[in-house]
């Protein structure tokens, strides 16, 4: 092929190519109501929430988890420019790249966006987030979790090197002290509220979802209703009455944390109605997953409150 013809296809080959590569390019990520960024392959909206695809595996976050999804095209080299030049541009705000990176070995502090923190045994920090080991097991936070890493004080690892809780704050020692004294009265560990409360809700007392469950354990006003929780955004009442819910889900599925929170999740009658068996829904697996992998116990039983007097 000669003449305009082949000039006109090598135009439309060289048009396509370019177009392929720009869109390979192209970034996409979700802004997240906490004001962090989420870098993934692709990401789509539906009815259910948003749904995103990372790595292979595809995911869904509540659409009030989600401010927006931005796609964000790559940008040709900016011609130089005069050192007197008055214009303005609009710069996007960057994924937040974690500090401290390396290896900490020893007793370390990961400190998560919005003031809550957990220990580790010892953590690796990269550009893509932390992995950490607690026990026998490693857990990865994303970067757009985490605020910082660093390592327990020496001395205070050493004063501390005797029995004592698994280390986790919510940042406030308000909320800290509600977990621990509703564990100890209600017989659920602390630690797996402060799991269920980080995931519900963030730690916000103002949260809300579409489907209006309420506070710091997403109370629905039903369950609210049942345990006497009159002000869900009351941090004393909700922790309260999520912690109830708990020992009540603890006690009918004897104790088995996977059922207890799919249970939470989806409700008791879902659980009930497969079986016995965490139901087949994305959220309600990939919930029970992360909170379980946390904890260290998928259908193990769950501790009673370390600070419980030995009898």
């Amino acid at each position: 092929m000669s003449g305009p013809a082949s000039k006109c296809l090598f135009v439309f080959l060289a048009i396509l190519l370019s177009t392929i590569s720009v869109v390979a390019q192209t970034q996409v990520r979700l802004k997240l109501a906490d004001g962090s960024y989420l870098s993934v392959d692709d990401a789509w909206e539906s009815p259910d929430g948003i749904w995103y695809r990372r790595g292979g595996l595809s995911n869904i976050l509540p659409k009030e988890r989600v401010k927006k999804i931005e796609r964000i095209e790559p940008q040709a080299p900016a011609a130089e420019k005069p050192a007197n030049d008055d214009d303005h541009f609009e710069v996007s705000e960057a994924r937040p790249a974690p500090t401290n990176k390396g290896t900490f070995d020893g007793p370390t502090w990961i400190y998560l966006k919005g003031g809550a923190r957990v220990e580790a045994d010892s953590a690796t920090q990269s550009p893509d987030g932390v992995w950490y080991k607690r026990g026998g097991m490693s857990i990865f936070l994303d970067a757009v979790r985490v605020d910082r890493v660093e390592l327990e004080d020496t001395a205070t690892a050493v004063a501390g090197s005797g029995k004592k809780d698994r280390g986790w704050s919510t940042g406030r020692a308000g909320l800290d002290t509600l977990i621990r004294q509703n564990g100890n009265k209600y017989n659920v560990d602390p630690y797996l509220i402060f799991l269920v409360m980080e995931q519900e809700s963030h730690f916000n007392t103002h949260a809300l979802s579409p489907k209006g469950a309420r506070g710091l354990m997403q109370l629905m006003p039903g369950t609210g209703a049942r345990f006497g929780v009159r002000r869900p955004h009351d941090a004393a009442q909700n922790i309260a009455g999520g912690t109830r819910y708990l020992r009540e889900l603890l006690d009918k599925f004897n104790n088995r944390v996977d059922l207890v929170l799919a249970s939470y999740n989806a409700g008791e009658g879902a659980v009930i109605k497969f079986g016995h068996q965490v139901p087949p829904y994305a959220e309600t697996r990939n919930y029970v997953k992360k909170i379980s992998k946390q904890y260290k116990r998928t259908t193990v039983r769950t501790r009673k409150p370390t600070s419980e007097p030995s009898k």
